[in-house]
């Protein structure tokens, strides 16, 4: 198993969240691209106003690394026209794969008009540019009937409006990694939630994403079922090493 190849390598926060200057974490993202580079990770995952950085850098670094980003994020609650604007500029910027935060409290407050319309509108927008599109559910702040809930919404507004195609480009990824918990409970992909994800979103393929920090939790999330792995954690997890960073 090549490991490397399922780590999408990800920095996510901004300065101020970092506590650090614009150029301070701008050379975070640097140093992160630039691992994520050497050590022929599948993809780097950063904000959108770093896309375009990396872009430079990976072509001339003349590697085949991947670029993500996050759009709407970390909440989800933009209009479905600010989310097209953001995706377009992501795209224009040299975006591969596009995650977007589904409107999952809208989804809560039964507003499935809405979070269907999203869905459809984004991801093809998305696959019509040939992009990865992935709909992060935010499972924190779902119950398991919800997680299964809006697995199924998902697929099926895919498998009624795309191609069989394009079902693998169209991921269910678990979280943001941002959704704050009570009590310090698990924000991120834990097996039990994986699992109710695959069962219910296939044919689409699933990302975990919060909470992978060894190589062993790797291993286990891909025995499972699970196409990519969102981490912060990649160098270690593929030195067979421990990471205590949460996401």
């Amino acid at each position: 198993m090549n490991i490397r190849q399922y780590l999408d390598s990800t920095y996510l926060k901004t300065s101020d969240q970092a506590n650090l200057s614009e150029a301070e974490n701008t050379q975070i993202v640097k140093n992160t691209i630039e691992e994520a580079i050497i050590e022929r990770f599948k993809l780097i995952m950063i904000r959108p106003d770093k896309v375009s950085l990396a872009k430079e850098m990976i072509s001339k670094a003349q590697s085949n690394l991947l670029i993500g980003t996050v759009i709407d994020f970390p909440e989800g609650k933009s209009s479905l026209e600010e989310k097209l604007a953001e995706a377009n500029v992501a795209i224009q910027n040299g975006a591969d794969d596009l995650d977007f935060v589904c409107n999952y409290e809208a989804f809560k407050n039964g507003e499935i008009d809405l979070v269907k319309n999203e869905i459809l509108q984004c991801t093809r927008l998305g696959l019509s540019n040939k992009k990865v599109v992935k709909w992060i559910i935010e499972v924190a702040a779902l119950n398991d009937t919800e997680i299964i809930q809006l697995s199924v919404l998902i697929k099926n507004i895919i498998i009624q409006n795309f191609d069989e195609n394009d079902y693998s480009s169209v991921f269910v990824k678990s979280s943001t990694g941002f959704y704050k918990t009570e009590n310090n409970l698990p924000n991120g992909a834990t097996v039990p939630t994986i699992i109710m994800m695959l069962e219910n979103a296939s044919p689409l393929p699933i990302k975990a994403a919060g909470g992978v920090r060894s190589y062993d939790e790797a291993v286990e999330m891909i025995n499972l079922g699970v196409k990519r792995i969102g981490t912060s954690n990649a160098k270690a997890i593929a030195n067979g090493e421990t990471s205590q960073n949460q996401y």
